[in-house]
């Protein structure tokens, strides 16, 4: 497993920011190579109207691998603001990242749902899978290493 550094997983959070700026959910994501920043991936589901290529990770992947002009991301890290979703897991593997770091978990989203519920309602509307990204990994090849909770206090904010 690769090591992971707060200032790359800060600029994760810095893209959670600027998706929620321009109207989007609050994740965002980074493809780290060698210690260099590959890509930067936001979130663009709503001001894209794409709920596949909107998700930060996609966007990340995508770019990291035209930056390298290659279709695999070996010896790479992706940090993202929050457990990648089922889809998102899956291209990680497909893309041979081989560490994910993630700060909040689908629990924490999950219980936040839950207290906006409980408060009357919400906006967010979130949709899910109920498969856990250490399930997506376990049955997946090639393994990817993941490292849940990074920075998550910083991560929480964004929800």
């Amino acid at each position: 497993m690769i090591e992971p550094k707060q200032e790359h997983m800060q600029l994760a959070l810095d893209a959670a920011h600027q998706s929620i700026a321009n109207g989007d959910y609050g994740h965002g994501c980074v493809v780290v190579k060698d210690g260099e920043v590959i890509s930067t991936g936001y979130e663009t589901l709503k001001s894209a109207n794409d709920p596949v290529n909107g998700h930060a990770e996609v966007d990340a992947i995508r770019k990291a691998c035209q930056a390298l002009s290659q279709p695999y991301l070996k010896d790479c890290i992706l940090y993202s603001t929050a457990e990648p979703c089922p889809m998102c897991m899956s291209a990680c593997i497909w893309a041979k990242v081989d560490t994910v770091v993630y700060g909040i978990t689908r629990d924490d989203m999950i219980a936040r749902m839950e207290e906006l519920k409980a408060k009357g309602g919400s906006e967010f509307s979130w949709r899910q899978i109920a498969i856990p990204a250490e399930y997506i990994v376990e049955h997946g090849e090639p393994n990817v290493h993941l490292l849940p909770g990074y920075m998550r206090d910083e991560a929480l904010k964004l929800l």
